[in-house]
Order: structure tokens, then C-alpha cells, then sequence
């Protein structure tokens, strides 16, 4: 393979549900040379006068060859052109949604960051999701008796785990917390295998890893703990525990996440708001049914971005399955109007993660957007990226 021909960038978009497929091919060089393209039903091949290289796609991808259309030449980016593409989507969710199956078994709950041992061996019999926000109202609405959960809160027993939409909630009372007369507020609750909090008479009341000091949640009440989908993995205490790069454990939980919320609630806009109610990133779902292919030219500049350790090497190919989202950063008092519209709306949903996971999730997005053909970088006033599954 000569160098100039491996200097080709290709980036290949598969959706899933239509059938069809995205396919750019970049210039070898910036001044352009002769090339000659062969598209195969599962590799591509490319020829320059000073070499040939070949990309193989992956077994589930198949193109068809004869279908072909939509030929252009975009300067910036290179050839564009659509065909007609066959995906299975198999992808392996890493994040822990479908907590049923978890159910009787005796589960470790780790710090994803770290891998400290924040409760060890607790015996799950009922993982139950949370009912919506308004779930109060419609109560009201559809009891003909005064409302008997009226002033009541939905908290956890012992040997229960309650699901919200980011979130975890768990009964620490018999792992870390002593007994109590009423709930005091927290500065810090330094949670490790070991078993013991460290409590401060402050008005906060985060949980925070003992190892690695990363923000895993908030305690709810004296016996309630809420812990975020972003910060924790649960895993069968016969399991060990599974090291997962960060970027791709906090991308998959917000792709599942949108896809769950939007499946659910038929609703597909999204605020990302950090503990303490700040909207840092203001989200707009897509599609979930992508396949994306890529082959990059260089990665020097990753190397300035430690936290994106999934990130590609030089001349390497790969695929994943994504969610494409619309994105506007909110950080600096930026797109404030635009914050203003989406929280009064009622079709917006409210995402809540720690912030520094929301700065982790912007971070993300930015570097998914650069690695995106230029055409494709915008829509409208939107920035476009894709997150992992």
C-alpha cells in the first residue's frame, strides 16, 4: 500500500432501516489526482498512480454495487455519492438498561472511572424503572379517590433498584450508611468497599468516589442514594469488573438513554443540564439506525485529548453503530435564547448527569464533529455529530 494512496480518507454512513448508504471519498492530495475507484459489495478499492489500497467492510455491511447515484464532487471533502447498502445492526449495549435480568442475583456496584468498589454483593429482587415526571398528575387524573400517593416519595427498599432516565436509586442503608435520626445535609460521602462515609455539616450533598474523588451521585434522603448511569456499572458479583474506555462508556449510555426517552416518549430533544440545573449541551436526536465506517487519514491531534482514549489510529478503518444528534453548546452564556425556548417547552426532556460528565459529553460531540467530512459538520445553525452504541 503506497503512502499517498493510504492518505485517502473514506467515510461511509449506513442507515439501517432505509437501506441506503452515504459514501465520501476524500483527495488524496490537496491539488487532486487521477483515481480510480472500484466499489465491490464488501470492500472498496482505490487506485492512484502511486498505489492501491483496499478497505475491507465489515460482515454485516453489504453494498450494491449497481445502484450508485448522486455522483458529485464536493471541494473540501471530495466525491459524494448514495447506494443502496444491507446492515444488520448487532451491536453489544454496554450500559445497563434492561436491568431485569439482573434480578435475584447478587450485583457489585463499581465506579466506572476507577473501578472502586462502591457496594459489593447486594441481592437485587426488584429492578423497577420510575415512573415519568408527571406521573403525579396523572394519577389525579385518572383515580375517582383522593389520590393515595399524594406527598409520598418513591424510595427503595433494602433489595431494590429503582431506574430513572440517567440515574440509579439504591437503599444504602445496610452498606453505608449508619442509622440515623433525620437526614443531615453533606458536603462529601466518600464511598469505598470498605464501607464508610465521611460526613460534613455543609449544604451539599454529593457522593463521591474515595479512589479517583469522581462525582457519582447524590444522596436523595437518610437512607437513598442516586447514583448516575454515566459514573457506575453493575455487574454479576461472579463477574469481574470490565474496563471500559471512558468515552465510549459515557457515549453509549447517552445514545441508549435518547434512544430509550424517544421510543418511550416519542420526544426527541433534549436538554444536558448539569446537579446543579445548568444547561451545558442542548441535544437533538436524529436517527438511531446508523452505521458508520471510517477511515482516517492522520490522528496527530488526538493525541492533545487524553480523555478520548477510543479515538482511531493513523490508517486504520472501523465501524460502530451511532446515533446522529444536532448540537449546541451552552457553555459561557452561549445559544441563551435558544435555552430559554427548550426549557418552556414541554416536548423538551431534561437529561441530568454530574457536570463534569456533561463537559466529558461536549467534549465528545466536539471531536466527533471534527472528525465529520466538512458538508456534514453543519446543519442549519446545529453542529452534527454521532454517538457511539
Amino acid at each position: 500500500m503506497a503512502a499517498s494512496a493510504a492518505e485517502t480518507r473514506v467515510f461511509l454512513e449506513v442507515r439501517g432501516q432505509l437501506q441506503s448508504a452515504l459514501l465520501i471519498l476524500g483527495e488524496p492530495k490537496e491539488g487532486g489526482m487521477p483515481m480510480n475507484i472500484s466499489i465491490m459489495p464488501s470492500s472498496l478499492q482505490m487506485k492512484t498512480p502511486e498505489g492501491c489500497t483496499e478497505i475491507q467492510l465489515p460482515a454485516e455491511v453489504r453494498l450494491v454495487p449497481s445502484s450508485c447515484r448522486g455522483l458529485q464532487f464536493v471541494v473540501g471533502d471530495g466525491l459524494h455519492l448514495r447506494l443502496q447498502a444491507q446492515a444488520k445492526l448487532g451491536t453489544k449495549l454496554i450500559s445497563m438498561f434492561n436491568q431485569s435480568s439482573q434480578a435475584q442475583e447478587c450485583c457489585t456496584f463499581y465506579c466506572q472511572s476507577c473501578g472502586e468498589v462502591i457496594i459489593k454483593d447486594r441481592k437485587l429482587l426488584r429492578v423497577l424503572p420510575l415512573p415519568s415526571e408527571n406521573w403525579g398528575a396523572l394519577v389525579g387524573e385518572w383515580c375517582c379517590h383522593p389520590d393515595p400517593f399524594a406527598n409520598k416519595s418513591l424510595h427503595p427498599q433494602e433489595n431494590d433498584c429503582f431506574i430513572g432516565d440517567s440515574f440509579f436509586l439504591v437503599n444504602l442503608r445496610t452498606s453505608l450508611w449508619q442509622q440515623r435520626p433525620e437526614l443531615s445535609p453533606v458536603e462529601m460521602c466518600c464511598v469505598s468497599s470498605d464501607n464508610h462515609c465521611k460526613l460534613e455539616p455543609k449544604a451539599n450533598t454529593k457522593v463521591i468516589c474515595k479512589r479517583c474523588k469522581v462525582m457519582l451521585g447524590e444522596t436523595v434522603s437518610s437512607e437513598t442514594t442516586k447514583f448516575y448511569m454515566t459514573e457506575i456499572i453493575i455487574q454479576s458479583s461472579e463477574r469481574s469488573f470490565p474496563i471500559i474506555p471512558r468515552s465510549w462508556f459515557v457515549q453509549s449510555v447517552i445514545a441508549q438513554c435518547l434512544v430509550q426517552l424517544s421510543s418511550a416518549r416519542s420526544t426527541f430533544r433534549f436538554t444536558i443540564q448539569g446537579q446543579d440545573d445548568k444547561v451545558y449541551i442542548l441535544l437533538w436526536l436524529l436517527n438511531s439506525d446508523s452505521l458508520v465506517i471510517e477511515s482516517l487519514r492522520n490522528s496527530k491531534y488526538i493525541k492533545k485529548f487524553p480523555l478520548l482514549e477510543d479515538t482511531l489510529k493513523a490508517d486504520s478503518s472501523s465501524a460502530w453503530s451511532a446515533v446522529k444528534v444536532l448540537y449546541q453548546p451552552c457553555i459561557k452564556s452561549r445559544n441563551e435564547k435558544l435555552v430559554s425556548s427548550w426549557e418552556s417547552d414541554i416536548s423538551v426532556h431534561p437529561l441530568t448527569l454530574p457536570s463534569a460528565t456533561c463537559l466529558e459529553l461536549l467534549l465528545i460531540l466536539s471531536k466527533s464533529n471534527a472528525n465529520l467530512p466538512s458538508s456534514l459538520r453543519h446543519m442549519n445553525s446545529f453542529q452534527v455529530a454521532f454517538l457511539k452504541m
